[in-house]
């Protein structure tokens, strides 16, 4: 008996060891922290829409009242090419929703998201998709809106110009009221995310769209109907 564990324990490990390299991904510098858990530690985010965010319990609620309207909270930090990005999620309404994340978001002259010569943004989602200014990868991880109900599979799209680049995986489950761990990792042109270490996306940008998107904002998307709340962001250069 003692054999057979220590067969698949090794098996095991070697399985880990490879799939690490064949990664070849690693934490290098921690270059953003936030809790997400006061009113201060989020002051100088940027929201586009009438979404809200309140705090209790050490997490960061974010809604629209009446669900009025989309809406986008931006991470005022510029992030490098390459991260590994990580956070928790809770869905606080299983009855609806939908949830984004947009990174390496970037204005298509160069400029940042934020330019003042660009039009204002207010949460309608052409304005991020079909943009004449700025472009940005997006995945949906939870997907379960009122004009799609029960979708669930995880969507990463390149814009501008709202393109499906892959479909694979179920992102969180629609009626999951569990707290998840999240992480996104972007190695250059290769992109993965994964939801409590389940892989839901893997893809390479081969520039069949144009150039492989660089250095930009990450900002958390949700539809009207949704109301999660989140905590313990934190973005890392890969190590080198």
């Amino acid at each position: 008996m003692r054999t057979v564990v220590f067969f698949f324990l090794t098996v095991l490990l070697s399985y880990h060891e490879c799939f690490c390299q064949i990664k070849g991904i690693q934490k290098g510098e921690l270059v953003y922290q936030n809790n997400m858990d006061s009113e201060g530690a989020v002051d100088d985010w940027i929201m586009e829409g009438p979404g809200q965010v309140r705090f209790q319990d050490g997490w960061m609620e974010m809604y629209s009242p009446e669900e009025k309207f989309h809406h986008v909270f931006w991470c005022p930090e510029d992030f490098p090419g390459s991260f590994i990005a990580e956070w928790e999620a809770q869905n606080l309404n299983i009855e609806a929703g939908l949830c984004i994340i947009f990174f390496s978001a970037k204005g298509n002259n160069g400029a940042g998201i934020f330019d003042t010569s660009f039009p204002k943004r207010d949460g309608t989602f052409r304005h991020y998709t079909k943009s004449e200014h700025i472009n940005a990868y997006h995945i949906s991880y939870y997907a379960n809106g009122i004009d799609n109900p029960g979708r669930e599979i995880s969507h990463l799209r390149k814009n501008s110009g709202f393109h499906l680049v892959q479909q694979m995986e179920p992102g969180i489950p629609i009626r999951s009221e569990k707290v998840h761990k999240l992480k996104l990792v972007k190695n250059d042109s290769r992109i993965l995310m994964y939801i409590d270490n389940r892989k839901i996306i893997d893809w390479v940008d081969e520039k069949d769209l144009g150039p492989v998107l660089q250095e930009g904002k990450i900002g958390f998307r949700q539809m009207k109907w949704t109301h999660f709340r989140y905590r313990n962001f934190k973005v890392w250069e890969l190590s080198k």
